[in-house]
This record gives structure tokens, sequence and C-alpha cells, in this order.
């Protein structure tokens, strides 16, 4: 066991040609498989048996492990004894990408069994079956073939003992006995995967299921309930969301719930109970059923025969409520298309580049692959919009981006699917961009900055929505240049509170002596940001931020809030000075949101306030009009500013 861990001998067993990682990732996001109809014919393809589980990722540092969800969740407490079993492992550092299952009395996955363990906090029987090994000892493999990791993955846990972690075996037969065999036994299905395919975070060609049922999550927008009776619950009605962002009826399920489990769904259910229907194309009412509609926010798994021409599912089976995956992420899963031995095309999860037909956007030095995918299904923008908004606007946008460390919001399945948060490159290679020197950030990976308008279009074609900023610039992190004030209204506010808000911030500040400049968020309201001389450092400013926003508070009490949470603001605007910490951020100028409309965040002068009618006012193609027919910036002076913060301004907000 020893030949694994550097503290026990010298090297660690790696295939040749692995490269040396820039520290361990702080989170790694799985790679998914594309859902095909049948295998493919030929190719470099191994099988192994598609578990009923849950994704777990599994990070391995320092004697500790930390086991995530396929969305980053961390679920280390839930499975105490699996992280004890990964933390026995004899590595120095590791990722693991496996399955956490229970197995019944067959030795076979039972998926119920699992969601009851969790249910009733009983986990000590889950066990993990591991199918790939990402790091090792300070060692990035995501970029050897599959073959080559599995071949460490399986000498690593032939060297361990415990029954809690296994290797997940694949299998020589022919694909197509597999799912014959696989459905036999009733199990879901087999995952092929390429062997001589890089790991590739999102979902990817080199990755495939073929199942035994149609099989996926649905979003429940309603219950029914026998009519007249106020507890119980009778059908599920289930939502899958379209294209275009809206939310379509699907069918119904029946639950068959323990009493146990019904009170656990009433429970859930009761806080996003609404009064109209989130589906565009409600069911038609049951005379003798009472139905209750729900904000599309419980997501649950059920198989069915297929789909109706209509849109529904024929003879569904609800399995379990799915508490890690996201409802804005459920829609009808699409079956692509094999010819010869391989998927007809890449999905759009895919964090690598896909070769592409001849003649593929090009923008200077960055090829853009699939720029026809469309980012917001409301209005329909694609990417090659997105990344020509921000080769248009870099110009203006360089300025407000130049040295500050960068965190990214990334969409690679557009604004309704999974959006992933970035700090670092990872493995990825983004044109343009670069990396900080690591003493500006100790026991950290690199930070990220954009220089370029060749870093802002790699990284829009990297799937990259919104650019997020610390207040500082290198090579100075320790001492912030700017304070960030974020007006973060009640929704059921009009817009007119908004104004009239930013304006009484503005007054403060003015009578403080200090200059402050207004942007519009690109979402519900505005930020003021207060340029600053870099004398004082991050606990000072962020001190002196909140006082602000408590004096606010205490100035105008039916207007203010300065205590975080919706319902602190009730009919009232956070003042959020949290965004003044060293390594928080807050939405770049000029920056895109993840947001329906894909707003965009706009400097403005504090004399056009009242002509803004919304934070999301600008889009993608007003901004750069705007900003092509302006004759005078609205942000006069602001790169010459010089100001503090002064004992007498920390007096007058009633600091000590």
């Amino acid at each position: 066991m020893g030949r694994w861990s550097r503290g026990r001998s010298k090297t660690a067993v790696v295939p040749p040609g692995a490269r040396g990682g820039t520290g361990l990732p702080a989170l790694i996001q799985p790679q998914l498989a594309t859902l095909v109809g049948r295998p493919p014919k030929g190719g470099d393809w191994s099988y192994e048996i598609k578990f009923d589980g849950y994704r777990v990722m599994t990070r391995i540092e320092g004697g500790a492990a930390t086991i995530f969800t396929r969305n980053g969740h961390d679920w280390t407490e839930r499975m105490p004894r699996l992280a004890e079993a990964c933390k026995a492992l004899h590595v120095d550092d590791a990722w693991l990408d496996g399955e956490a299952v229970v197995l019944d009395s067959n030795g076979q996955p039972d998926f119920n069994a699992l969601q009851n363990a969790f249910d009733r906090r009983s986990t000590a029987e889950i066990v993990m079956f591991v199918f790939d090994i990402l790091w090792l000892n300070g060692t990035d493999l995501r970029e050897q073939p599959l073959r080559a990791r599995r071949a460490l993955l399986r000498e690593l846990m032939a060297e361990q003992t415990s029954d809690v972690i296994r290797f997940s075996e694949d299998f020589p037969q022919d694909p197509v006995s597999l799912v014959a065999s696989a459905c036999k036994m009733k199990l879901e299905g087999i995952i092929g995967k390429r062997g001589d395919a890089p790991y590739q975070s999102g979902r990817s060609p080199a990755w495939i299921k073929l199942k035994c049922t149609t099989r996926q999550e649905f979003v429940v927008g309603g219950f029914t309930r026998a009519k007249g009776t106020r507890s119980g619950v009778h059908s599920l009605l289930l939502g899958v969301y379209e294209k275009d962002g809206s939310l379509r009826y699907a069918g119904s399920v029946r639950p068959y719930f323990s009493t146990r489990a019904t009170s656990a769904f009433l429970s859930r259910a009761e806080p996003v109970r609404r009064e109209a229907t989130a589906f565009y194309n409600p069911p038609k009412p049951e005379k003798e059923r009472d139905y209750l509609w729900l904000d599309p926010s419980i997501v649950v798994e059920c198989s069915f025969l297929e789909w109706t021409p209509g849109g529904e599912v024929r003879h569904p089976i609800f399995h379990a409520v799915r508490e890690d995956k996201p409802a804005s992420a459920v829609s009808e899963e699409p079956m692509v298309a094999v010819e010869g031995d391989e998927p007809v095309e890449a999905d759009a999860g895919s964090t690598r580049e896909v070769p592409g037909p001849k003649g593929a956007l090009r923008i200077g030095n960055v090829r853009i692959s699939n720029p026809q995918r469309v980012m917001d299904p409301v209005t329909g923008h694609t990417k090659r919009e997105m990344v020509e908004y921000y080769a248009a606007i870099a110009e203006w946008a360089l300025p407000h981006l130049h040295n500050r460390p960068l965190a990214l919001v990334r969409a690679p399945e557009g604004i309704k699917g999974e959006l992933f948060f970035q700090k670092h490159s990872e493995r990825a290679t983004i044109p343009g961009i670069e990396e900080l020197p690591t003493e500006l950030h100790p026991r950290h990976p690199p930070l990220l900055v954009a220089n370029s308008a060749e870093a802002l279009v790699g990284l829009a074609q990297m799937s990259v929505v919104e650019l997020h900023t610390w207040n500082a610039v290198a090579p100075d992190l320790a001492h912030p240049d700017r304070v960030i004030f974020d007006l973060d209204p009640d929704p059921a506010l009009p817009w007119s509170v908004m104004l009239e808000a930013v304006a009484l911030l503005k007054v403060v500040l003015d009578e403080l002596g200090l200059r402050s400049f207004p942007k519009t968020s690109g979402g519900k309201g505005f930020h003021v940001i207060v340029p600053l001389t870099r004398r004082q450092g991050w606990s000072e400013t962020k001190a002196f931020s909140h006082a602000v926003a408590r004096h606010m508070a205490r100035v105008v009490p039916q207007r203010f809030s300065a205590v975080l949470g919706p319902k602190n603001r009730v009919g009232k605007i956070f003042i959020d000075y949290l965004r003044n910490s060293r390594g928080a951020s807050t939405v770049a100028a000029f920056s895109v949101r993840a947001r329906s409309g894909m707003g965009v965040s706009m400097p403005v002068s504090w004399d056009e306030i009242r002509e803004v009618s919304r934070g999301d006012e600008w889009t993608m193609r007003t901004a750069i009009e705007r900003q092509r027919s302006l004759k005078a910036d609205p942000w006069p002076d602001y790169w010459q500013t010089r100001q503090g913060i002064t004992a007498a301004m920390r007096r007058a907000v009633g600091m000590n």
C-alpha cells in the first residue's frame, strides 16, 4: 500500500506523460453520459453497469475526504462511513469519481433503499463503486486516456481492503448482450466509455448510456388529493422545461408514499405552494380531486413506457424524490443517434472543443464551437451572439477588468441548465487568459485575469456568461481599491422605490465626502461603486461598508435593511456590503447576466438615473449601441478619483 503515498515511498505510480497539477482542484464537475438508442458498431469502447444511486465526487487531501454530489454540494456528513473509508486510502491527495448505492440481498443496487437510508439518516450500508480517478498525488490525470486512468484505479483499489469502496468492473461482452443481461437483472442499464478519451467535465459523447427502460427526472408542478380532504397525496403532477423556459405538463404519477414519506413531501411542498399553475398546458381537472399547485422546485425520478405524441409519459412509475439535481435543468432528455462508431454529435455540456464542420466560426485566433447553441430559450440568444458581444464590448470592458481576479459563471448547457462558478483554470486552457502568481493568493490555485479582447472571446467560447471581479487589482491584492454597495430589493417593490433608494445612498455618500459611481446590475437593481486609494485593508473597508449599510437602515428603517436574508428585506432593500470581503466578487461592468433576457450591467451617470426603467434595461445589442453613441463618459473622472476612508467618515456612520 505504501507505493501510493509519497510519505511512504519516493514516487507515486502514475501513467507516463501525466502532468503535474498546479494544486488539487477545489471542485471538479463530473463527466456525464449522452443517452443513445443503440451502441456503436465498433470503436474503442468499454462497458460498465449503470448503477442506480447518487453520483459522488470524492476529494482526498491531507488525511481528509470530502464527498460532493454532482452539483457540488458537500454531503460528507451525510455519509460518514464512506468518508472514513476514503480517508483510509493510502494516497497523499486524489479525486475519485463514483456512485453511492445501497445493495439489496442479491447484491444489486436498490435506489429505494438508498433513499430510505438518507431519510432515516442511517447511511452505514451505503457503498461506493468507483469508476474513475482524476487526480493522484499531485498529478492531474484528466488528460490521460480512460484505459490508463482505469488501470491505475484498479491497482489502487486492489490494495485496499474495505468493502465500503469497490471498483466498478467493466465487461468484455458485446453491449447488446450486456444490455439484455442488465434488463433481465432489472438493472437500469449500462454505460459505455471510450477507452482512448480524456476526462471531460459536462455531458460528452465519449460516455454513452443505454437504458433498459425510459427513465428521467421531472419537476413537480403540483399534486392532487381526494376532494375536500386536508392531507395525503394522490398523484404528483409532472413537468419538464421547454427550450423557451416554459414548463410543460408531462403527466401524473402515483407515488404510493408511506405515511412518513407523505409527511416529508408535504413539509417540502407547503413553503412552495402557489395560487396559479406554473404549467402552460395544465391538466384538465378531475371532479373528485383537489389540485394544489407548487412552484416548480421539487425534482422526482420516474420510469415510464414511452412518450405520447402529446408530450406526456405513458405508464409512469415513481422512484424517488431527488435532492441532488436542480429543477431548472430538467427537460425531456433527448436520445442522440449513433452512426458507425460514434454518437452523431456532442452535447452542449462538454467543455472540450469538438471538431466541427468546415468553415466553423472564428473570432480572432479563437475557434468558436457550437455557435448556434441557444443560451437563453426565452429570447433565443445564441452562443455566437454572446461571443460577438464580448468581442465588441472589449474596448470599454477591459479597463474595468485589468488585473482584477475573476470569478466566472459558466453555462455549458445555456442559462436554464446547470450553472458552474469557477475561479481557477482547472485543467482547461482558456485563450488569452492569464494566471496571477500563486504568491499573491497563497495556498490557492492561481487566480485568473482577463486583460485582452482575446481573453473575453476565449471566456465566451467556454460558455462563460458572467464575469465577476474582486475589489482589488494585482499585484496588491491586500488593499482594495474600491467599495461596492449592491442594492438588493424585495422583488415586490416598485421600481420607483429603487430609484429613491439609490438617490438616498448617494446623498449619504456625498455627505461623507465620497464620490460614487452607479451602474445597473443587469438584474434587479443597482451597484454603487466608491473608488479608493489603496490605504485600507480588507477588514477596514468591509467594516466601513457595513457601518454605512447599518446607518442607512437606522436613518430610513422603513426602506433599508442591513441584515441578510429574504425575511429581513420584505418591503425593503438590502444594502449588500458583503461583497467587500477578500475573495468576494461583484459582476463586472458590461458583463452579461445569466438570467432570462441576458441583461447587461451598465455604467450610468447620476444625471441619467431617473431615466433608467429597470436593472436589466440594457441587452447585449442595446449596450453596444449605447456605447457607440455616447458623447460623454457616464463616469467622468472615475479613474482619476483619489479618496480614502477617514476617521471623520467612520465617526459619521457610527463606528468607534
